[in-house]
């Protein structure tokens, strides 16, 4: 009898969205695309617009990519996709702009959605109401995490070290600024002003003193409405990625290391568009420190109930370190920190993409 190859498994790359890091977004879908294995995953290209449109998209990674600086996005070609409307059925709905209709069955979706309406838990919940399996965290780590208030208050709770804050709410601001500005005075100066719910440094500001605080406010608020503001922590800055084992338990890559420009920080032209850092992969550290941070790094993942992946960002001081935040999806190019430091661990790209695919059709939710 002749050997009949499986199916190949059908993966939604569900990318875009409404957040102001639609864009990276795509350059992360294009990645992904680039390097999937299409001889044992199929995909499908899920974009949304801007505007939150779902559309089925080309799955050519070459539109995907970043290129001199210019940066992609989900246009609106009028073919719309429908999630299933219960559990009982795994199969997208394709409306084309002439009329016709088509279904897809997908296994599983892969969500690489960063910011609001994508990594904080939203499309996690949608997802979950239409019975489909996804990649990553689950509803409520994702939105424990994207909110960086709740993050540090659940993080401090289980023991682990994070900066001192402010949350400043959108009326507090309005009603007395210069009652806030007090309030937040007390952490001294520089501070670094943040939106509570965004992610890719979005709205952040450094404020060196008083006169530069409503404007850092302004800025921040114009992204969420409410948030925090925290003093300088002096130390170096090193991540470490996580990985959710098969049998459940997290594992850890080795650390990586952002070395900025001094008294700068690592924004979002930084990121995505070339700066003045650096990323160093693994991390120059000693032993005990690389131990440590990446024990830090799975007790964080567990505090928050993180599924698939994580990245902790912390802040190596003199007295130890510090975590600054969790993010259940984190920058994932081929030149992200996440999946540059599982390199240096002895995992490629493309063996990262094919393990959160074969770990998110298994997820038990």
């Amino acid at each position: 009898m002749p050997t009949i190859a499986p199916a190949p498994t059908t993966v939604a790359v569900l990318f875009g969205g409404r957040s102001s890091e639609h864009e990276i977004s795509c350059v992360t879908a294009g990645g992904i695309m680039d390097v999937v294995d299409r001889s044992a995953y199929a995909v499908v290209p899920i974009g949304i617009t801007k505007e939150g449109a779902f559309t089925l998209q080309s799955d050519d990674p070459a539109q995907w990519a970043l290129r001199d600086g210019a940066l992609p996005v989900v246009p609106d070609n009028g073919t719309r996709v429908a999630l299933p409307t219960s559990p009982a059925t795994n199969e997208l709905v394709v409306s084309h702009p002439d009329g016709s209709v088509t279904t897809i069955a997908v296994d599983v979706v892969f969500p690489i959605l960063h910011g609001p309406f994508g990594e904080d838990g939203t499309v996690q919940g949608l997802l979950e109401v239409a019975g489909l399996p996804y990649v990553g965290d689950g509803v409520l780590a994702s939105a424990l995490a994207m909110d960086k208030h709740t993050a540090k208050a659940v993080l401090e709770h289980a023991g682990l070290r994070v900066a001192p804050w402010t949350t400043v709410l959108r009326r507090q601001w309005s009603a007395d600024p210069d009652a806030v500005a007090e309030s937040v005075a007390v952490h001294g100066w520089p501070l670094f002003v943040k939106p509570a719910r965004a992610g890719s440094s979005m709205g952040v500001s450094r404020v060196d003193d008083p006169t530069q605080l409503a404007a850092a406010m302004d800025l921040a608020f114009e992204h969420d409405a409410k948030v925090i503001v925290e003093p300088r922590v002096v130390g170096r800055e090193v991540e470490v990625a996580v990985l959710e084992g098969r049998d459940g338990v997290p594992r850890t890559s080795l650390p990586g290391e952002i070395v900025v420009a001094e008294d700068g920080f690592y924004d979002f032209a930084s990121k995505y568009l070339g700066g003045d850092e650096a990323l160093l992969c693994p991390a120059p550290l000693t032993d005990d420190e690389t131990a440590a941070i990446r024990s830090i790094g799975a007790r964080a993942f567990e505090a928050i109930g993180g599924a698939g992946l994580a990245r902790v960002d912390c802040f190596l001081t003199d007295d130890g370190f510090v975590v600054n935040e969790v993010n259940t999806m984190p920058g994932f190019t081929p030149l992200s920190m996440y999946p540059r430091c599982w390199a240096a661990s002895g995992v490629s790209y493309g063996e990262l993409v094919t393990e959160l695919i074969e770990l998110g059709r298994v997820a038990v939710r």
